[in-house]
C-alpha cells in the first residue's frame, strides 16, 4: 500500500515529466505521480509531499538537477513519523525551493 504521494506538475512546459523521469527508484511505499496544475506557474517546477498524519510540503522551481535530492527527500519524508525532517542539508538547492510545510 502506497502511503507517500509525491506530486510533480505535470503541466509545467514537459519540465514536470522530466523532472519525474530522472527522479529513479523511490523507497517503498513512496508513489510519485504527475498531477494537474498546481497554481504555482510563477516558481515551476512545482512538488509537493503528502502522507495521511504528516506534515505536508510544496516546492517550487524544482528541475531535472534535484532528482537526486527529491529522492533522498522522499526517503526522509517517509522515514519521519511526523513527516518533520529536522535536518534539509541533505537536500541541497532544493531545501531552498520549500515555499511552504503544512503541518498534519
Amino acid at each position: 500500500m502506497t502511503r507517500h504521494v509525491i506530486s510533480i506538475c505535470g503541466e509545467c512546459e514537459g519540465a514536470g515529466a522530466a523532472l519525474a523521469g530522472a527522479v529513479g527508484a523511490l523507497p517503498e511505499g513512496v508513489a510519485l505521480r504527475l498531477a494537474p496544475c498546481m497554481n504555482v506557474c510563477s516558481r515551476p517546477v512545482t512538488v509537493a509531499a503528502r502522507a495521511e498524519g504528516k506534515a505536508a510540503y510544496l516546492f517550487g522551481g524544482v528541475g531535472p538537477a534535484d532528482a537526486a535530492a527529491l529522492a533522498t527527500f522522499a526517503r526522509l519524508y517517509a522515514g519521519a513519523p511526523d513527516g518533520m525532517i529536522a535536518d534539509a542539508r541533505p537536500l541541497g538547492r532544493l531545501r531552498f525551493c520549500l515555499i511552504g510545510r503544512i503541518p498534519a
